[in-house]
């Protein structure tokens, strides 16, 4: 039986201020899979991660989302796509309580100006003790250390009840009470036939955790099951220092 796909990229080209990070990449992510994407500091993992939800625009190349069988545009298919970004990347200083950003996953489901229901909140509240931060829903963010942070984001994505999730390292600098939470949780989303893509910089973990690998560096090198494609000579191609297709990408 064919393995469905959630998304599809071919050749797809990604510059800044016209230098190419990601050239002509092209890789399937598969329906209920756990995927990870692997490779050194600069080359084009987030890129990849942010052009596959919209943010950055491509030079050239096509993506392809599926959900249910038919292929869809991003537009027509964003409220079913969550989303937690790198801890560094956020404004932690923000105003706002642990319940607040988590219901802030609920919003693709209210449409604009409308407050959120009892539903919403009994929804996040179920999505917070998923993660262990029940006590902490009235907690103001700023007062939280890294791993709980983390658990928040990842609630929040939980909270909207998407087919796909895109983490990009969500390991990175927490604690392992929160890792195996994090990896816990994501594999149940695959349990349910959810496809889940993760940045990962921990190569030690990758075959305990995943079931799927992407190389990249600056373009994709190999990709397919962990346990045919985690290889020695895989990782050795993808982390050479004399690699030199474009410049860094700067992650």
């Amino acid at each position: 039986m064919e393995e469905q796909k959630a998304i599809k990229i071919h050749q797809l080209t990604v510059a800044y201020d016209a230098k190419p990070v990601l050239w002509n990449a092209s890789v399937t992510f598969k329906k209920g899979k756990l995927t990870a994407i692997v490779g050194p500091n600069g080359a084009g993992k987030s890129t990849l991660l942010k052009t596959i939800l919209d943010f950055i625009k491509p030079v050239t190349g096509q993506i392809e989302y599926f959900v249910g069988k038919q292929s869809s545009e991003y537009k027509e298919i964003k409220n079913h796509i969550a989303y937690v970004p790198q801890n560094s990347t956020v404004d932690w200083d923000f105003p706002a309580t642990v319940l607040d950003v988590v219901l802030m996953g609920r919003y693709g489901h209210l449409g604009w100006f409308k407050r959120p229901r009892k539903k919403d909140k009994d929804i996040a509240k179920e999505m917070l003790a998923k993660v262990g931060m029940t006590t902490f829903f009235n907690r103001q963010i700023s007062q939280l250390s890294g791993g709980q942070r983390q658990r928040v984001f990842l609630a929040r994505a939980l909270a909207q009840e998407a087919d796909i999730y895109i983490l990009d390292e969500p390991l990175a600098g927490v604690d392992m009470k929160t890792e195996r939470i994090i990896m816990d949780l994501l594999k149940e989303l695959t349990k349910e036939n959810k496809t889940v893509i993760v940045v990962h910089h921990d190569l030690q973990t990758v075959e305990a955790y995943f079931d799927e690998v992407v190389f990249i560096n600056q373009e994709v090198l190999n990709n397919g099951p962990v346990s045919s494609t985690f290889t020695k000579g895989n990782i050795d191609e993808t982390y050479r220092q004399d690699r030199n297709l474009g410049e860094e990408e700067g992650e």
